[in-house]
Parts: structure tokens; sequence; C-alpha cells
């Protein structure tokens, strides 16, 4: 019997941004909403990537997913065992949009976590997601796919420093108080930035995070001041909406530098055309970690050769679960039938017969079961 894991998703390498936005799933209503259509389910949303992994068909997967507008042909659907090597590629960071990035095993192991409380996994999809999980810090503690600094933001970083060559004296802000802005706020401070500042719906958060890098906080309404202000702005906010638009900046002596790694998008894409703004987004980033990518290919055989033995492991255990589960069904059934069959025994005698009709089928289950 195959093995009956499925995976339906799209990402950076099928659909572009604006694809991804309609199908990127909030944790707070969106994501359980899925998980409810799934029945038994683990979700998987990020920036670059919406994957709905599940057991049996994947049509409902499927449906969830064209309901939100996303076509048919953004979307990819693995099953068996081509949905648990999936699952292996991307908790090892083989599949992101910069290779052997961090964030993603975290996310991953969030997205298992969401899918516990909902109450929404069961055997097959723990094992699958605890076992890549596994894989994801073995990936990176015993190969160099996750040498260096690889994330997301430190990829921004690489594309100011294109910009502006030196990061010191300048006046970076952050719309959002999320770990993507801490990650960035602290590549910034290594390279010497002059004024920092923090941007929040809610200020508290935005005040608890700028004291840590010694900057200033605003809320929302103080956006018109900061965009006036500074040099560099770097947008990850969760936000329904764009909190920047072309009408919202300001005439400027010098030019001003966005970089949206957001999703849904916090800036306008209009913005970018206006003569003194220059805008970039997370597609935009792919350019940029190409350099990154290629210097990392030398560690990919290390990795895949890991996933393969993975892989190997997890059929060796879903091997015996089957059989477990055989033999379970296969006890229950023999139990119903002694009891029919001696109605004044009593529970020893029953067992006992259970067990002497069950002997031989076991071991013919386990002989099956073996390669």
């Amino acid at each position: 019997m195959a093995l009956p894991l499925y995976l339906v998703g799209l990402s950076h390498k099928t659909a572009p941004l604006e694809v991804r936005e309609r199908a990127a799933l909030d944790p707070v209503v969106a994501l359980p909403a899925a998980l409810m259509a799934l029945g038994k389910g683990v979700v998987l949303s990020t920036c670059n990537r919406t994957e709905l992994y599940g057991v049996g068909s994947p049509e409902k997967a499927r449906a969830f997913l064209l309901e939100r507008g996303v076509a048919p042909r953004h979307l990819y659907v693995k099953e068996g065992v081509e949905a648990l090597r999936h699952l292996y590629r991307v908790a090892a960071g083989l599949d992101s949009l910069v290779v052997g990035e961090a964030q993603i095993l975290g996310q991953v192991r969030e997205a298992l976590f969401l899918a516990r409380r909902q109450g929404a996994t069961e055997s097959l999809l723990e094992k699958a997601f605890q076992t890549a999980i596994a894989l994801g810090k073995r990936a990176r503690s015993e190969t160099g796919i996750g040498a260096g600094a690889v994330s997301v933001a430190y990829a921004a970083l690489d594309l100011a420093l294109a910009v502006y060559g030196d990061l010191s004296g300048l006046s970076v802000a952050v719309l959002g108080a999320g770990e993507m802005a801490e990650l960035f706020l602290t590549h910034l401070k290594a390279h010497g930035v002059g004024r920092v500042l923090v941007v929040n719906r809610t200020e508290e958060r935005a005040r608890a995070l700028a004291e840590r890098f010694g900057g200033e906080a605003f809320g929302l309404s103080g956006l018109p001041q900061v965009l006036r202000q500074a040099d560099l702005v770097v947008a990850s906010a969760a936000a329904p909406h764009y909190l920047v638009g072309p009408e919202d900046l300001p005439k400027r002596a010098k030019p001003l530098f966005l970089i949206d790694i957001a999703l849904p998008r916090n800036i306008h894409p209009r913005v970018g055309s206006l003569p003194h703004a220059y805008l970039y987004n997370l597609d935009d980033l792919e350019r940029v970690v190409e350099k990154n990518r290629r210097a990392r290919e030398g560690e990919v055989p290390k990795v895949e050769a890991l996933i393969e033995k993975a892989l190997a492991d997890y059929l060796e255990w879903y091997a015996g679960h089957r059989v477990r589960e055989a033999i379970r069904a296969l006890r229950e059934r023999l139990f119903q039938e002694v009891a029919q069959e001696l109605p004044g025994a009593d529970f020893p005698t029953w067992h006992k017969e259970v067990g002497r009709r069950a002997h031989p089928l076991i071991l013919a289950l386990k002989a099956q079961a073996r390669p």
C-alpha cells in the first residue's frame, strides 16, 4: 500500500507575489478555516509559500486554494513519498528563496504546533513533521547549507549595501515589530547604522523592539513623520492592506530606498514609480541571493543524502506502523468473533482463544511487511 500523504501548494517557484498574497493564510482566521476544510492536515503558510499537507485525497485541499483565487497552473500536487520528500526539502532549506535559510525550520515547527492546537494532526502527519524538523536540524549541523547569514532579512541587507555601500550614519525605519524586523535590525546594527525608527500598529511592541536597538518607537499615526526622516525603510508588518501609498511619500531632496518583505505587501507597487523612491519586494530579492545560492550548491548533495536516509527511515517506520494497526484491527475482530462463539466463557478464556487464533495471522502480516 502506498504512503497516503499528500501535499497541495504554491511557492515563489510557481506563483508571482500577487498570487501568493491571495493564498497567504493568517493564523487567526484563515488558517483554522483551512484546517477545518482539510479535516486532518497541517498548513505551512509563509511569505514565499502556502502548502497544505494531509492524508488521503488532495482534492479538498486543492479546492480550498482554488477558491482563494489561485489558478491551477500555480499549484503543485504531490502524493506519497514525493510529498514527504518535498516536506523534507522545505525543512532543510533546499526549496527556499534563500537556500539554507534558518527561518523556515521554525515555521515548519510552528505549522505543526498550530495543527495540534486545532486537533488536526494524526500519526502519519505527526511523524512526517517531527522527522522533517529533526532532518532540518541535522542538515544545518552536519553540512554547510546553513553557513553564514542566509535569511530573507540578510538578503535585504545585501540589497541595501549594494545601493549605499556604507550604511553608517543612515536613518533606518522598520515597519512591524515581529521576528523579521528584529532580525533585520540585528544585521543593521552590525553595520553601524545611525538612527533606528520602529513603526508598529501596537506602539508598545514598537517601543519594546526599539529599546533593544537604541531606537525610537512610533504608532501608525507617526508613519508620515518617519517617511520624511528615513533614508531606508524595511516593511515587514502583518497588515491586510497597504500601509504606504504613493500619496504618503513626501517630496524629498534625496531618494528613499524601500524594501517590502511583507506578505501581503505593506507598500503599494506604484510607490516604485515615484522619481524619488526605489522600491524592492520579495521577488526582487531572488536576484540578490543568486550569488548566495551558487555558493551553497556544493552542500546540496550532502543534504539530499540526508533526506534519502530520512525517507528510508520513515518508510521503515510506516511499514511497522501498518503492521501494528493491522494487528490491532485483527485482534478487535477476533475478539468480537470469540465473544459471539463463546458467550458463556470468562474474559481470560476469550483472550487466550483470541491469542491462539491471532498468532499465525500476525506472523503472516509481519512476513508481508518485510521488504
